[in-house]
């Protein structure tokens, strides 16, 4: 069974999200605000902007791949249990 790459939104709309992967999606808001879902990558680099929102996300190992700061900023949905 493939794992989903771990999704992220700011519906609160705060500057900066601690999270605990490197690669993920943003979607922005929750649907139907959302904006187009985009895969990032930080690859070396600690931190990377996304290009829609302007959210900028941090990476912090000390989190799990499903933990966010603050938190409600991991996104899941029904469809993701498929």
């Amino acid at each position: 069974m493939a794992t989903r790459t771990p999704r992220f939104c700011n519906d609160i709309g705060v500057e900066k999200i601690h999270i605990g992967v490197k690669e993920f999606e943003c979607i922005g808001a929750r649907p139907p605000q959302d904006h187009p879902h985009i895969y990032l990558d930080m690859g070396e680099r600690q931190q990377i902007v996304c290009p829609y929102c302007s959210t900028l996300y941090i990476y912090d190992p000390n989190l799990a791949k499903d933990q966010t700061d603050p938190p409600y900023c991991a996104y899941t949905d029904e469809s993701d249990d498929r």
